[in-house]
């Protein structure tokens, strides 16, 4: 049988991702700054998603977001859990949740990747911590890669509409559900848990087109700022 693009996509990014993690041969994982820093973009995500948070119907998804696929959070686990059971996944999940996991994996090797040469871009600047924003700011003009930080903005947009599109199939939660007994049984826990967190915050949504592009717009908005060395650079106006 002929594999779909998006299961055939998923092993490739699957090895891209566990080669960038790899301090052998990825030596600037060994950087003093890439730890402080993921954990400062990760506090300056969670002050960007007050207004989120503050939402009952929205703080599931922002959490998710701010855990899951855009903050400080070791998915190494859930990688693995993927790649041990990628023939079973192909075989029984739709493409629309095979689609998520994939960019939601494309999302996670893209952050590390840019957040190793950002370090390496922080450490000329600075040596030790704190992180300021004028330090971060200057690090991320010099770096560059505009294209590549519209990109990272844009998997964080298409993460959402695929999780949205596949909690619209009631199918897809049951599926979730009758596995949950077998996947932790295999040791696929944290996959399993990923995949219920953004079916059960995405659903509770009620449509989700308006809460991932607010997302994009303040991220795009930002990257912007960065880049043209606003005085402020996360000030950025929320929804009125």
């Amino acid at each position: 049988m002929r594999r779909s693009p998006v299961q055939a996509r998923l092993p490739q990014l699957l090895e891209a991702n566990r080669r960038l993690h790899d301090p052998d041969l990825e030596p600037r994982n060994r950087l003093p700054l890439l730890g402080p820093l993921r954990r400062w973009q990760a506090e300056r995500l969670r002050e960007s998603f007050t207004d989120f948070l503050a939402s009952p119907r929205e703080r599931p998804a922002a959490e998710f977001f701010l855990s899951d696929l855009y903050g400080d959070f070791d998915v190494s686990g859930r990688d693995r859990d993927v790649e041990r059971v990628l023939p079973v996944m192909r075989r029984v999940l739709p493409d629309k949740l095979l689609g998520a996991a994939a960019d939601a994996i494309e999302l996670a090797a893209l952050s590390h990747a840019l957040d190793l040469r950002l370090a390496a871009t922080l450490h000329t600047l600075i040596e030790r911590p704190p992180i300021t924003v004028e330090a971060y700011a200057e690090a991320y003009r010099k770096m560059g890669l505009r294209r590549l930080r519209r990109h990272q903005v844009m998997l964080i947009h298409q993460v959402g509409i695929d999780l949205d599109r596949a909690v619209s199939k009631p199918a897809i939660g049951t599926l979730l559900r009758l596995s949950r007994g077998p996947a932790r049984a295999a040791g696929l826990a944290e996959l399993q848990t990923f995949l219920e967190r953004g079916f059960s915050a995405f659903r509770a949504l009620g449509g989700a087109s308006g809460f991932v592009e607010e997302i994009a717009r303040r991220e795009l908005e930002v990257s912007r700022r960065l880049f043209e060395g606003h005085p402020e650079p996360f000030a950025v106006t929320p929804r009125g």
